[in-house]
Parts: C-alpha cells; structure tokens; sequence
C-alpha cells in the first residue's frame, strides 16, 4: 500500500485515489516519458526525460552537465508520469474530463556512484524505451559513462490519481438531445524507419518487429 502524507494527499476528486501500490509499478512501467521537477537557481523547472524502474527505486539519467540533473542530485524532486486514456465529452462544457492514470512520485534525487547500479539503473533505462535493446546494442564505454549522470529516486511516497468511465453530467441535463460519450486515446507504434547509413543485409532485430 502507498502510505499519505501532506504531499500525497487528495484534496479533490478524492475517490479517482489509489493506494494500491501495484497501480503505481503499472502506471510506471507503462510509461516512456517522465517529468522531472527541480528547483535550479532559484527558479522552478520542469523536464521532460527517459526513466527505469528497479523495484521501488525509479532511476533517471542525462548528462552530468545539465542544470536540471545538477539541481536533482541530493534535492528534493517531483517526477510525474500521465496517460491519457481518452476525452470524454459531457452534455455541459463544465463536465468534460479526461480518462487518464497518473502517478506523481516525491523524494530526495540520490547521484548513483556505484559502478554496478549505474549500469543496472542504464539497462532499465533501456529497457523501459525498447525492450531487449540493452542486450543488443553496444553498452556504453568509459568515456561516456563519464558524460552521464544517474539519479535513483526512492517509491516511498507517491501519488496515484485515476479516472475511467463515461461522463458525469447533472440530473436534468440527461434529457438533453445531444451525444455525450468518451472518445478513446491508444498511442501505437509505427512501422521502424532504418537508418539511411545502415549497411545492407541488416533486418529488423526480432525484440524491434515483435513490438508492432
């Protein structure tokens, strides 16, 4: 179960709530963007960037010169995960709504220092994007291990807000002659473009065309 506390408590809609923590793996793990929020220089900021998810520890990574990262690393962050499911079109403007799954995780950015969890952290970070890619592509050399950053940052207080179903209008606004229903929103892949620098006789690898 996630457990409240004052950053994680509801204050509106309280019944789209869950404290199941399997919805909150789910909500992760079926995500390819997060947004990261830190507090750089004095001022807010909010980046969109690749994630992993190992257990109960979410990791990120970027470059060890980015502000953002800078500002993540031993301070507090929000990192925010959304999916949006459909919109859903009510009788009245004011009920119109979005079926989504959201998580919204706090905690303290910890800089991964050890060798064997940062190559653990990156693998889930590539995994999360392509499955099956870790194994196949080159890894990462020295050099660019050097140039990158990885933050894990800790499950232990997070947020789940979802909504599914039809609209919720007024009592008399049902006998009004117009259509009200959800419009649904599936994200699907395209057929993968080869880089024009690929040399011939190279397929598609099966954990890419099997993916479709």
């Amino acid at each position: 179960m996630l457990s409240s506390t004052a950053r994680t408590r509801l204050g509106r809609s309280k019944e789209r709530g869950s404290t199941d923590r399997n919805d909150l793996y789910e909500i992760l793990d079926a995500g390819l963007i997060c947004h990261l929020g830190v507090v750089a220089d004095g001022y807010p900021m909010v980046v969109p960037t690749g994630y992993g998810r190992v257990g109960d520890t979410l990791y990120l990574h970027g470059s060890t010169g980015a502000r953002s990262l800078r500002a993540a690393a031993g301070g507090e962050v929000c990192v925010t995960v959304t999916h949006l499911d459909g919109i859903v079109l009510a009788r009245s403007v004011f009920h119109h709504s979005v079926n989504y799954r959201s998580a919204i995780v706090y905690g303290q950015a910890r800089l991964v220092t050890d060798e064997e969890e940062r190559m653990a952290g990156l693998r889930a970070l590539t995994e999360q994007l392509a499955p099956g890619q870790w194994d196949y592509a080159r890894p990462p050399d020295r050099k660019e291990l050097a140039a990158t950053a990885v933050l894990a940052l800790p499950l232990d207080e997070a947020s789940v807000k979802i909504r599914r179903g039809a609209p919720s209008d007024e009592d008399a606004d049902y006998a009004l002659p117009m259509w009200a229903g959800v419009l649904p929103l599936v994200t699907a892949w395209g057929e993968p473009l080869p880089d024009p620098a690929l040399a011939d006789g190279i397929g598609i690898p099966v954990h890419i065309s099997d993916r479709k």
